[in-house]
């Protein structure tokens, strides 16, 4: 539950530390005062739209911050799930508002997004306000009510994932639905395509292989002289003493003379070490000289090959790798091609059998949502004849629509005002008091399935007074035994009930506006009680009316 709410530069608010307690909270207060605004800085903690307006007038920011203790498992899961963890049973959310339109969002002093505090708050405080009355005259909003207090949430997600499975066999099935012509062509394109490459035979790395023969080839004669020299100076002639018979002496002269001195034993070995490897050398060039190939035939078919690679790399890739993954591809989707009649066939029948799942998942979904409707309706009639509405009567109207991802219904919340008339829509029955009962009769009915700790009422006393005030209150104080309420109210009869009166009053000073927020003791409730009976000018009446409505709750 909201246990502190810290308010700083917002509106007419300068700094205000309210503490909230259990049961029901009571906020009241002259129009204008700020009521609204405190409501205003809980949205902003939970995520709502705010805007840099809401800044008090020559601020540069404001910020607001919440403190809740024991928190609900939902919302610690969520937690955990966003990656948020916190030892004890303490949360504390803050939002800096900043007038560059900047805001900077905390969750227990570590980083977050509004959309975060969104997700968060889901499951920690649900406002409802006069405007939010209006969700009944949205039809499709209705529907929400009823699957809240079903006990079908598992078969529901169920639903939804064969549903999306269905609309990708759907996907699928639209995309095999092509032009026969079109497809004609495609087939055509790209068996072309396939009989190239197949017929290339590319290998990978096979041009720079070719690339590198073509080198040789080209410089054949060059390297056959080039070579032939080598040996020569290698292995020497009738005329010249070739450079392996020179160190051959050198060696052998170098010997002799290590064994008089062994100084020049290390010497001796590396130059035995130069003869050895100088004769691999001569190997090695009179083998490069015997695999020089010379054919001008094999130079014309390694440039015919180079040819072709290049040609298919304009067309199919840079390289060869890209090459065959174009190869492996173009087969792919001509074997889809052409056996598209073949898949397609197969496609439809699975496509049959999703649909045929999938609709009977629907159909139960639907029995469900009828009887949980029944129940709705028989609890909300229950609490609107507690709430001074006895001849208002509720049906849901149903219609059955194409499947989607909320299964196959229409339902629909139908009013009947007065006894003897038809059930029609609420937006065409229902007066501003009206609406406000109605609201409270569904939102404690969905309040006995939802675990959100803390419920908060904006002025849902709107239009209604007396009797029907009374028992308005009446059923917020019942719905306070199980779960924090926050409560702004005109209304006295409500605001006897509270557990915590908080008194909200503005001020003028220096030319500006402050707005404070305490909490009444037993004299200040009644005072409180009686301003709002009787206005600015407090009888001794008010006080009398004041105190027995303190007394009687």
């Amino acid at each position: 539950m909201l246990v502190n709410l810290y308010i700083e530069n917002i509106a007419v608010i300068e700094k205000s530390n309210i503490n909230f307690k259990e049961g029901l909270n009571i906020l009241t207060g002259e129009t204008g005062a700020g009521k609204s605004i405190v409501i205003d800085a809980i949205s902003a903690i939970l995520g709502h739209r705010t805007s840099k307006e809401i800044i008090r007038t020559g601020c540069e920011k404001a910020f607001v911050s919440a403190e809740f203790e024991n928190i609900n498992a939902q919302t610690v899961r969520k937690l955990s799930e966003l990656g948020y963890d916190f030892k004890d049973d303490t949360l504390i959310i803050s939002r800096e508002i900043n007038s560059n339109g900047k805001t900077t969002c905390r969750i227990n002093s570590r980083p977050a997004t509004v959309s975060v505090l969104k997700e968060t708050g889901l499951n920690l405080i649900n406002i409802h306000g006069q405007h939010e009355s209006y969700e009944l005259f949205s039809p499709e909003t209705h529907i929400d009510y009823i699957d809240s207090t079903g006990s079908y949430a598992e078969l529901k997600e169920i639903y939804k994932k064969e549903y999306r499975f269905l609309k990708k066999l759907e996907k699928q099935l639209d995309g095999l639905n092509i032009d026969e012509t079109k497809r004609l062509q495609e087939i055509d394109l790209l068996s072309y395509q396939v009989n190239e490459l197949e017929e290339a035979n590319i290998e990978i790395g096979e041009e720079e292989s070719l690339i590198e023969e073509r080198m040789i080839l080209q410089n054949s004669e060059k390297l056959t002289l080039n070579l032939q020299k080598a040996l020569l100076y290698a292995e020497g002639d009738s005329e010249i003493e070739g450079a392996v018979s020179s160190v051959d002496n050198l060696c052998t002269a170098i010997n002799k003379c290590a064994d008089l001195n062994p100084n020049l034993k290390e010497l001796s070995e590396k130059l035995n070490d130069v003869y050895y490897n100088l004769q691999d050398c001569v190997s090695e060039v009179s083998d490069a000289l015997d695999d020089i190939d010379s054919d001008s035939y094999r130079l014309n078919d390694v440039e015919e090959r180079l040819d072709l690679l290049y040609r298919l790399k304009r067309k199919y890739g840079s390289n060869e790798e890209e090459m065959l993954e174009f190869l492996k591809k173009a087969k792919q989707k001509l074997n889809e091609l052409t056996e598209l009649d073949i898949n397609k066939e197969n496609l439809e029948k699975e496509y049959n059998s999703q649909f045929s799942k999938t609709m009977r998942i629907a159909e139960e979904l639907t029995e469900n949502r009828k009887k949980a409707g029944k129940r709705f309706v028989a609890n909300v009639q229950k609490q609107l004849k507690f709430l001074d509405m006895p001849n208002v009567s509720f049906t849901v109207s149903y219609e059955q629509t194409p499947l989607s991802l909320n299964g196959q219904d229409k339902m629909e919340l139908l009013v009947s005002a007065n006894l003897g008339e038809e059930p029609k829509p609420v937006a065409k029955i229902a007066s501003g008091g009206e609406l406000s009962r109605i609201m409270l009769a569904i939102k404690t009915v969905l309040a006995e399935n939802d675990i959100i700790d803390t419920l908060i009422f904006d002025e849902i006393d709107a239009g209604i007074s007396g009797s029907a005030a009374q028992k308005v209150g009446l059923k917020l104080k019942e719905v306070s035994l199980t779960r924090q309420v926050l409560c702004v109210t005109h209304q006295a009869q409500i605001a006897a009930l509270a557990n915590e009166h908080l008194f909200i009053k503005k001020e003028t000073k220096d030319n500006k506006t402050y707005t404070n927020i305490e909490i009444l003791d037993y004299e200040g409730r009644k005072h409180e009680l009686a301003r709002i009976i009787d206005g600015v000018n407090i009888t001794d009446t008010a006080l009398a009316h004041a105190e027995q409505l303190l007394k009687n709750n």
